[in-house]
């Protein structure tokens, strides 16, 4: 399938691979990619992506069929490679017929193998060159490849660094992440031999994002973002808030203490047990060479993305954010935002095409 707007195409390895008819992506934001989001997305022609991290399988295994109920697009869900429950998870995107399952870390060869079998198209986040020429030999069928400027958990390589290196690298199709909002980034993208973009942050910032009205306000008043390693233990891009410069300020005991609590309200809330909370910290210590101090320190991470993405409190919570916020000023529709994303790439594209004159 191709992308159109006013008649103009944008057909890319994206677009041929996933069978959407834009190559925009919506990330798989914890608390804010849930079916409302996805289907929006997927409506609008662009990849819609379920972040199932926070969800409990039956939990994602209702939210694919509410997606499913309200599009028949293609769509995807985002998976924790590390996560206990992978293989579980694996057994659902197949059994449910999801077109795209995304991994935020490297998924095992055999998950890559189990899905492509099932005639999944899997898609791992990188942020290392390195990373996508393992995951690439693995037989991953494209590779989302997020430099510094993007939310979250992130790394210190600018997307313009890191793009073509990672372009030059793989032979597989190469979705850019990381400061993207507009369609003149679309065409940069393209032009680095990108086969699309991936966006959160922009797409938080939507008519159609659950995120309440009044955290957006926050965002949209945003000017700074700062990485700060106080909420997990990992280099993460959020918003600067009184919250964050507390916790940068706050001593390790502290952030422990706060950590085991946090782990205890979210396995209330994601059902899962005790046993298989430490059989996740122990693969996030493999995949991640972290110390027992840092896998407790992630146990912040949903609940305080929770208070600000679902209980809109920013007082309490912590807002990850990417640095494009700084230039994001208005809350369209999806379909309204992919679609002037992808008139403006094709007018970038087209604009340059008739500055290129033969020399005399």
């Amino acid at each position: 399938m191709t992308g159109r707007a006013d008649g103009r195409v944008l057909d890319t390895p994206l677009t041929r691979l996933t069978g959407v008819r834009h190559p925009v992506v919506q990330t798989g934001m914890g608390w804010v990619a849930g079916p409302r989001l996805v289907t929006a997305v997927a409506e609008a022609g662009g990849l819609g992506v379920l972040a199932s991290a926070t969800m409990s399988p039956a939990r994602l295994a209702e939210a694919i069929r509410e997606v499913k109920d309200r599009t028949d697009a293609p769509f995807g869900v985002n998976l924790r490679a590390d996560a206990a429950d992978a293989g579980e998870r694996v057994d659902l995107i197949i059994k449910e017929g999801v077109r795209v399952a995304s991994f935020a870390l490297a998924p095992r060869p055999e998950l890559i193998a189990r899905l492509k079998d099932a005639g999944v198209v899997v898609i791992p986040s990188v942020g290392a060159r390195r990373h996508a020429e393992k995951v690439a030999a693995w037989g991953a069928d494209a590779v989302l490849v997020q430099g510094g400027e993007g939310g979250g958990h992130t790394g210190p390589l600018a997307t313009t660094l890191l793009l073509p290196q990672v372009v030059d690298a793989v032979d597989i199709p190469v979705i850019a992440a990381g400061g993207f909002f507009d369609g003149r980034g679309l065409a940069a993208a393209l032009a680095y031999g990108a086969a699309g973009v991936a966006m959160g942050t922009r797409f938080l910032l939507t008519a159609d994002s659950p995120v309440p009205d009044a955290v957006k306000r926050v965002y949209l008043r945003a000017t700074e973002t700062v990485v700060t390693r106080r909420v997990d233990g990992l280099p993460h891009r959020v918003l600067r808030s009184d919250l964050v410069d507390g916790l940068e300020r706050s001593g390790r005991v502290t952030g422990l203490v706060r950590a085991v609590r946090n782990a205890a309200r979210f396995k209330k809330i994601s059902g899962m047990s005790w046993r298989a909370m430490l059989a996740d910290g122990r693969a996030m210590r493999r995949g991640g060479d972290l110390s027992w101090a840092q896998v407790l320190m992630a146990a912040n991470t949903p609940l305080l993305l929770k208070a600000a993405m679902v209980d809109g409190r920013p007082d309490l919570g912590v807002m990850a954010s990417g640095q494009a916020v700084a230039v994001i000023d208005d809350l369209p529709t999806c379909a309204e935002l992919i679609d002037r994303i992808v008139r403006e790439a094709a007018e970038a594209i087209a604009a340059q095409q008739t500055r290129l004159v033969p020399r005399p």
